[in-house]
């Protein structure tokens, strides 16, 4: 009985590292995701996760930044840009699996300022009146918040207006974080970012007919985990991940059944 008891322990000891070494190898995803996402893509993220679907982890930046880091050979297993040219950047340099490509979501931008101000910009901005004297969006040269920005006030006949007084950001956040600093009269952003601004607020929202078109890809990155890269992708276009996206005012473009 002593060896059939020690037998049993053995085999049961190693059923059981077998368990631990397979859960401690199983891959952690990192993301690497447009700085605009961070809230939406978290939810999700621990919603994947109670959905038996594993550990996600984000680098989120200015989709310019995060481009320049995967083509130099950053770790990321799933890329989602903030805008076509940035995943064009990487697509160029044979960095994703190009048949995963898709346009994850859309998104709408607006001009935002902090209430002490909001009712001057408002009745102001289209006249680009001299009373707003410096206007921060994302590097225009570079992020794609910026981008879309000088295409919506060249549209609007605004630009050489406004160009004087721009202040370029890193990121679409840094253009909120000026604003609610006073460090500008007010800013051009997502309407995803006003939605958890903490005091400026929305003071024109820019119709999907007057703005660009806005839209962020999604596709895994090459050679790393393909198959649970797919997975958190797949359900990033589901049901339930669509409803986390629409509750933090994206547009979800792509669906697929789960």
């Amino acid at each position: 009985m002593p060896k059939v008891a020690a037998l049993v322990v053995g085999l049961l000891m190693a059923w059981m590292s077998a368990g631990q070494t397979t859960k401690s190898t199983a891959p952690v995803l990192t993301v690497s995701a447009a700085v605009s996402l961070s809230e939406a893509l978290e939810e999700c993220a621990k919603t994947f996760k109670t959905r038996g679907g594993g550990e996600v982890r984000f680098n989120f930046a200015g989709s310019n930044v995060l481009a320049r880091q995967i083509v130099n050979g950053a770790p990321a297993d799933l890329f989602i840009s903030a805008d076509e040219e940035q995943m064009n950047v990487v697509e160029r340099a044979g960095k994703i699996v190009q048949s995963s490509r898709v346009e994850l979501l859309g998104n709408q931008l607006a001009v935002v300022a902090t209430p002490e101000r909001a009712a001057l910009v408002r009745e102001q901005f289209g006249r680009a009146a001299p009373e707003i004297r410096r206007l921060a969006i994302g590097d225009p040269a570079a992020v794609p918040a910026g981008v879309y920005a000088r295409q919506f006030l060249a549209k609007q006949g605004l630009w050489t207006a406004y160009e004087p007084r721009i202040v370029p950001s890193a990121n679409v956040r840094a253009a909120l974080t000026a604003v609610e600093t006073g460090s500008v009269d007010a800013a051009i952003v997502y309407i995803t970012d006003a939605a958890v601004a903490k005091r400026a607020i929305v003071v024109l929202t820019i119709p999907a007919s007057q703005g660009p078109k806005i839209v962020y890809p999604a596709a895994i990155v090459s050679n790393r985990h393909f198959a649970h890269s797919d997975q958190f992708l797949t359900f990033l276009r589901g049901a339930e991940a669509s409803a986390i996206f629409a509750r933090h005012k994206f547009t979800p473009l792509t669906s697929v059944g789960r």
